[in-house]
């Protein structure tokens, strides 16, 4: 089976959406779980997909009512039975912080709470066990329930339910290239799901973690691994950014024989380019070039140089050294394994003349840039916020990565290795920052440094050619 084939069976059925829809909508009000799980990006990317099948948008919408009446229903009763216990059950054992916030909203609000707290993200999951732990009336938190289920229903499925519709009908994207645009919208956020769970399980509390401590901890070879693993007393071992590693690096090692095996494009390669040339979408080749320009050298340089400037003076030189050290590393292996490979683009314009297509630098170079930046942006949120600076890395990464196919100058197979490399880059310099404790990176101005630049690159797109 390749690539094709399993995108196309990545597209759910209509069916299958709707369970999945429930699902998610149970999961995501449902109390401790609930406090884990994007959401709104699952509830987004599933009406997308139904919207592109043209499957009945009441149906979605009922299937959200559902599961969200069913999800706040169970943590009602979780509360109302188990309310001496609740304290000390896993992540809220961990943050009994998320517990105190949602009391807090309760007490506030009052019966109002049940219906507001659905639409607040942090508080969302914890209000309805709250109120079965203080014995709010059944029959009024079903009013309240039910109520606020009919109107967050329609309000998170219908903007991703119009963005399937909508792509659905833009002229000048073939046919055949459906599957391969929704089997990838599945695709990604699949093993962001993956990641984020195995996120949550390697920390302390985690199952894997505690798993994996146990069975080290028999022996006397493994606890001295296990320490060095922690590396100080007190501190927990970086089992996620290991695991990241050894998977990424696994992976990157197997894709990168199967695309020496073939020598050249492998078959999902041509196929893609072959449908790709197709595309008909005005300024599509545009959006693509300026984007092109973002990763490149000077895009780079744009994005980094106000936050360089900043971290000097704040003689912050350990944050510094390691962005620039991934920065410099992930350049240097790019340029050995395009040496080493040689393997030709699909189309070459003059100025990649002298280039190599495998693995895409401006892939790689966006997971080290951009995943460097969620993972340190995402140590100074609480835990349930943390996944929004992965999802926003994703939103960035993704569409900088197509533009290479957009061109023409990439194959997908490309686009694949150099992922998989800047991962295992990502997770070297993440473990490098883990061998001592740091300071916070607060106090820093996100909003100046930013706006900077996005100013700097707008000035780079506007006057400087590509790198």
């Amino acid at each position: 089976m390749d690539l094709v084939d399993l995108l196309q069976r990545l597209t759910p059925s209509p069916a299958m959406l709707l369970l999945l829809t429930a699902l998610i909508a149970l999961v995501e009000s449902l109390a401790l779980v609930g406090l884990l799980v994007p959401g709104v990006v699952l509830i987004t990317a599933v009406a997308s997909m139904a919207g592109h099948q043209e499957l009945s948008v009441a149906a979605m919408m009922s299937a959200a009512f559902v599961g969200a009446v069913i999800g706040d229903g169970l943590s009602f009763w979780l509360g109302y039975t188990q309310r001496e216990r609740v304290t000390t059950l896993w992540p809220l054992s961990r943050y009994p912080e998320w517990l105190a916030q949602g009391a807090r909203f309760f007490h506030r609000h009052g019966a109002l709470s049940v219906f507001l707290g659905r639409f607040v993200g942090p508080v969302r999951p914890v209000v309805p066990l709250i109120a079965g732990m203080l014995h709010m009336p059944p029959r009024r938190f079903t009013l309240a329930n039910l109520g606020s289920a009919a109107l967050w229903a329609p309000a998170y499925v219908l903007p991703g339910y119009l963005l399937g519709r909508t792509w659905q009908r833009l002229p000048g994207v073939p046919e055949a290239l459906h599957p391969w645009l929704a089997g990838l919208g599945g695709l990604v956020v699949v093993l962001a799901l993956i990641f984020s769970w195995l996120r949550h399980q390697t920390h302390h509390d985690g199952l894997i973690y505690r798993a994996m401590a146990a069975l080290l901890r028999r022996h006397p070879h493994g606890r001295r691994l296990w320490r060095s693993l922690a590396r100080r007393r007190g501190r927990e071992a970086p089992l996620g950014t290991w695991l990241l590693l050894l998977t990424s690096l696994t992976a990157l090692s197997a894709w990168t024989l199967v695309v020496l095996q073939h020598g050249g494009p492998l078959p999902m390669d041509r196929r893609l380019d072959a449908l790709l040339n197709e595309l008909a979408i005005p300024g599509l080749t545009g959006f693509a070039e300026l984007l092109a320009r973002l990763g490149d050298l000077y895009g780079v340089i744009a994005l980094m140089l106000p936050w360089t400037l900043w971290w000097l003076a704040r003689g912050r030189l350990d944050i510094l050294s390691h962005l620039v050290g991934g920065l410099v590393g992930i350049a240097a292996l790019n340029g050995l394994g395009k040496a080493l490979i040689g393997r030709a683009r699909p189309h070459t314009p003059l100025h990649l003349t002298d280039s190599f297509s495998y693995p895409s630098a401006h892939t790689s170079t966006a997971v080290v840039l951009f995943g460097l930046a969620a993972a340190f942006i995402a140590r100074e949120l609480p835990l349930p916020r943390r996944f929004w600076a992965y999802w926003g890395a994703i939103a960035l990464i993704v569409p900088m990565a197509l533009s290479r196919l957009v061109l023409g100058v990439h194959w997908l197979s490309d686009l694949i290795g150099g992922a998989l490399m800047g991962l295992v880059v990502c997770a070297l310099v993440q473990l490098a920052w883990q061998c001592r404790p740091h300071r916070t990176l607060r106090p820093c101005p996100w909003l100046m440094l930013g706006t900077a630049s996005l100013a700097l690159v707008a000035a780079r797109i506007a006057w400087l050619g590509p790198a």
